[in-house]
């Protein structure tokens, strides 16, 4: 991850509108797919064409050796899940697609988890709580504001409720770098950067809550998915969110898509 916070100029932030409504555009249409019977890399297959046919490059693949273009996490995968043809959606799963896009060099990142057919009651009230993270969290944004504002709007509607908030993965600065501060935990940190908030800032906000404990387990043999420690469900959300002169602009609403 890069060190230093960048401020975005006009031209920049523009170009980050673009990418981010086609990142946008690409998740809904992955997600209109999603059902019994398919496969994690049916999603890949299409979210890769999709891109490339955009005139747009997928992120993902090969960063850092990820081996696909799109992160697909079932159950009870925190994040980045890798796509595969072994992997078939079932009824009652969930199934989180995280799409990050490049167009002219700028990255757009966002993610939603769906449903699999008939989930249970409790799973779908995981998702719609997650979601409820999501906006509160970017609800807090607005220059002036501290990056810790963020997690603690999260933490204080999460926490109450008995979920783990996952601290191992944050959100993060993002623009010609994938990756770049400030780092945006979920939950009310104590100790670290606390930067505050100005004007032309783009970051990610994307919190991963868990049905049971916030700690988790990366899988040692792919070096890449990462697990809930004691198998509960996971659901995540995400928006890539601009600082502007008054509050927040939230790229990747699918608010914007025509």
């Amino acid at each position: 991850m890069g060190d230093r916070i960048t401020i975005k100029s006009a031209a920049d932030i523009e170009a980050m509108r673009h990418v981010c409504i086609l990142a946008a555009e690409t998740l809904k249409r992955a997600g209109e797919m999603v059902k019994a019977g398919i496969t994690t890399e049916d999603i890949n297959t299409f979210v890769h064409q999709y891109t490339i046919d955009a005139g747009a490059i997928p992120a993902p693949l090969n960063y850092k050796g990820f081996p696909k273009s799109v992160c697909t996490s079932v159950n009870d995968v925190v994040c980045h899940g890798i796509p595969s043809r072994k992997i078939v959606l079932r009824d009652g799963d969930i199934v989180n697609i995280d799409v990050t896009t490049i167009v002219a060099g700028f990255h757009g990142d966002t993610s939603k988890t769906f449903a699999v057919g008939k989930i249970t009651e409790r799973a779908q009230r995981l998702i719609d709580d997650t979601e409820e993270c999501l906006r509160r969290g970017i609800a807090v944004v607005k220059p002036g504001a501290r990056v810790r504002d963020i997690g603690e709007a999260i933490e204080k509607y999460a926490a109450p409720l008995g979920y783990g908030i996952v601290r191992d993965y944050t959100g993060h600065g993002i623009g010609r770098i994938f990756h770049e501060a400030p780092q945006i935990p979920h939950y009310r940190f104590t100790s670290g950067p606390n930067p505050r908030l100005v004007q032309g800032m783009i970051f990610t906000i994307e919190p991963m809550i868990n049905l049971g404990s916030h700690e988790t387990e990366l899988d040692a043999e792919d070096g890449w998915t990462v697990y809930t420690a004691d198998g509960s469900l996971s659901a995540q959300c995400e928006h890539t969110v601009l600082v502007t002169e008054t509050g927040v602009d939230v790229l990747t609403s699918w608010d914007l898509l025509t």
